[in-house]
């Protein structure tokens, strides 16, 4: 089936353009009440959540419109993580769960991601199918059978409860001092307030969006601020959230900033050690350092690669049982937990690390020395396929025969923007930058 509308997460793109405008998020929430209403009778549900950009507000009553002319009733959360539709979703008894978010993107981007009754987010095929119906529309419900749009006003709160539940029970982490950066986005009264209720003293960033601001220089993909912080308070610890939660990024007490393959590489020994990591297993991307690979196998445990995209993560975890994964990027999935990646809930349980071991941050986020990688991306417009030249294949079958025995190389497009990513990992930082910016500049002039 078409996936034109489906990116990696969802439907994503500038709010008021092709395909995030109101007359389409309509369309959508339309086409997927229809498939969720494939059987009469009974109550159905979906609940809505945002993060706080300004055109939220507007995708949020074209879906409700859409969802409600098809007999959804519709359950609005306002502002909350991704993670808390995830969870809201199966506890409400709800068919649908939506998220209206571009997650770490810039503030006029947005995006719609769709979750099962269960929780996790939608398959391929759901997606597909849903995407159809959206092309051929479908025939809205009688007027007597219109559903009705409801706000709910404790949802932010559930999710807290539930994932302070996550921790051991007693833990307290009293004479902490931790930074945390909500990004101006979904989290920024949820996590100042788990973290203060739990007895740390809170020093927020990022806690006051107007609607523009969210993931300005701020957050898990601008870190730098929230370093600063750290040194500047003497801080234990810092917390970097992305626009809706979803990501963490770690900083130390010294300002060293820490990834997702390095928290994973934390967690995955730790749980390994306490029989808990299922299979001896660690699932993440084909992202993923090659040192948190050598890391792992030095322990006598495995890295399971997926494509790129947390949702792949999580349907290989659900596929074998396995329970913890990630992306190097942030997202951290624990299905003991939760049903998609959780950057609160991720920082959560690094603190507790802190506070059972009694060691600082810098002794926890440095589980391994990264083989050096070079990530550059390159745009491209609609239309165009630079991948398809040969000059570009050329570069890339010369710089893959340069790597064997030394490193990786990965191209591939994004999934939520348009770009074309060229990532290589290679010990001789030299021949990495040359390799790299060669195939770059073959795939510009192909542009």
């Amino acid at each position: 089936m078409t996936r034109d509308l489906f990116g990696t997460d969802g439907v994503r793109g500038t709010a008021n353009l092709h395909p995030m405008t109101a007359e389409m998020a309509l369309r959508i929430g339309a086409a997927a009440g229809r498939y969720f209403r494939r059987e009469a009778g009974g109550v159905h549900r979906v609940v809505i959540g945002k993060d706080t950009r300004l055109s939220g507000y507007m995708f949020e009553n074209a879906l409700t419109a859409g969802l409600t002319s098809t007999g959804m009733n519709v359950l609005l959360l306002g502002p909350v993580p991704t993670p808390a539709v995830g969870l809201l979703t199966p506890s409400m008894r709800a068919d649908l769960g939506i998220m209206i978010s571009a997650s770490h993107n810039p503030a006029d981007d947005n995006g719609i991601k769709f979750f099962g009754p269960d929780g996790f987010k939608l398959s391929d095929e759901a997606e597909s199918e849903i995407e159809a119906m959206v092309l051929a529309g479908v025939a809205p419900a009688q007027a007597g059978n219109i559903g009705r749009a409801k706000r709910i006003d404790d949802g932010r709160f559930r999710y807290q409860e539930r994932i302070k539940g996550s921790l051991p029970h007693g833990l307290s982490l009293e004479g902490m001092k931790v930074v945390i950066d909500c990004a101006n986005g979904a989290a920024y009264r949820t996590a100042p307030e788990v973290l203060w209720e739990l007895g740390a003293e809170v020093i927020p960033l990022g806690t006051a969006p107007n609607g523009r601001n969210i993931n300005d220089n701020c957050g898990s993909t601008k870190p730098h601020a929230a370093a600063e912080a750290v040194v500047a308070h003497g801080a234990d610890v810092g917390i970097c959230l992305d626009g809706d939660a979803d990501r963490i990024i770690l900083i130390d007490e010294t300002g060293s900033i820490a990834d997702g393959d390095q928290l994973m590489a934390l967690m995955a020994s730790r749980w390994a050690a306490e029989d808990r990591l299922k299979d001896g297993v660690l699932v993440a991307t084909v992202m993923s350092n090659l040192g948190l690979e050598r890391y792992l196998g030095g322990k006598g445990l495995r890295l399971e690669r997926t494509r790129v995209g947390d949702r792949y993560v999580v349907e290989a975890m659900r596929a074998n049982g396995w329970n913890l994964g990630g992306e190097q990027s942030g997202h951290i999935v624990m299905t003991d937990y939760a049903t998609t990646g959780d950057g609160l809930l991720a920082g959560l349980q690094f603190l507790a690390e802190m506070v059972q071991t009694g060691q600082p941050a810098s002794a926890l986020a440095r589980r391994f020395d990264p083989v050096p990688q070079l990530l550059k991306n390159v745009r491209f417009t609609a239309g165009q396929k630079p991948l398809d030249a040969a000059s570009v294949h050329s570069a890339i079958k010369h710089a893959e025969a340069q790597l064997v025995g030394k490193g990786r190389l990965l191209i591939r497009k994004s999934g939520t923007e348009p770009l074309i990513r060229v990532m290589a990992e290679c010990e001789d930082d030299a021949l990495l930058t040359q390799l790299v910016n060669t195939i770059v500049a073959e795939i510009e002039a192909a542009v």
